[in-house]
């Protein structure tokens, strides 16, 4: 599966849990997971909240197909 998001990372350099994530963004620590783990991708209004709660542009938690 290619790898599409960093949140992941973004939440280790943060120091924040998915779980965390999870209950702030009022969702199933499943689907966090399932998120950070490149399984299924968030909704844009999501990635949107998850960029507000991590004080990130949206941007950084997106992979570059730039070089």
């Amino acid at each position: 599966m290619e790898r599409i998001n960093r949140i992941k990372e973004v939440l280790v350099i943060k120091g924040m849990s998915q779980k965390k994530l999870a209950e702030l963004m009022d969702k199933n620590p499943n689907t966090i997971t399932s998120i950070c783990n490149n399984k299924s991708q968030p909704h844009l209004k999501d990635l949107k909240r998850m960029a507000e709660i991590l004080e990130v542009d949206i941007c950084e938690l997106l992979v570059s197909d730039k070089n």
